[in-house]
């Protein structure tokens, strides 16, 4: 079964809105991260990244398209990392790249260059759920 949605958040003149589209197949759910996200602009993104979204083997997340990204963020996006693999596709913008490593939360992360290289890359199942 596919899934397929859309949500976007505006922020107001002096700020890019934040979009997230969602494709899930075959129990794979891509999140595609458009714009900035922070502490007050994370409702789409809270839906796309349900750590306990039913059928849902792995997360891949699209984020070549973020300008911006909080520590609030980074929060929603390691949450389904508990678990099952959540792999980061496309290239890292740079400060999410730096956000990435000062936290440490790299080295939770699965990268790959595209996100159909990251929807079929073997990935180890994640050790609380195997």
């Amino acid at each position: 079964m596919e899934e397929h949605a859309i949500m976007e958040e505006h922020m107001g003149a002096d700020r890019a809105p934040s979009r997230v589209e969602v494709l899930s197949r075959e129990g794979v759910r891509v999140v595609v991260m458009t714009g900035e996200f922070d502490i007050d602009h994370l409702g789409g993104l809270r839906e796309a990244l349900d750590p306990m979204a039913p059928e849902v083997s792995r997360y891949v997340l699209d984020v070549s398209g973020v300008t911006f990204t909080d520590s609030t963020a980074l929060s929603l996006m390691l949450q389904p990392a508990l678990t099952r693999p959540v792999i980061l596709a496309g290239e890292l913008p740079r400060h999410l790249k730096r956000l990435l490593e000062l936290t440490g939360a790299n080295r939770v992360f699965t990268m790959a260059p595209s996100v159909e290289q990251a929807r079929m890359m073997a990935v180890p199942p994640h050790p609380r759920r195997a």
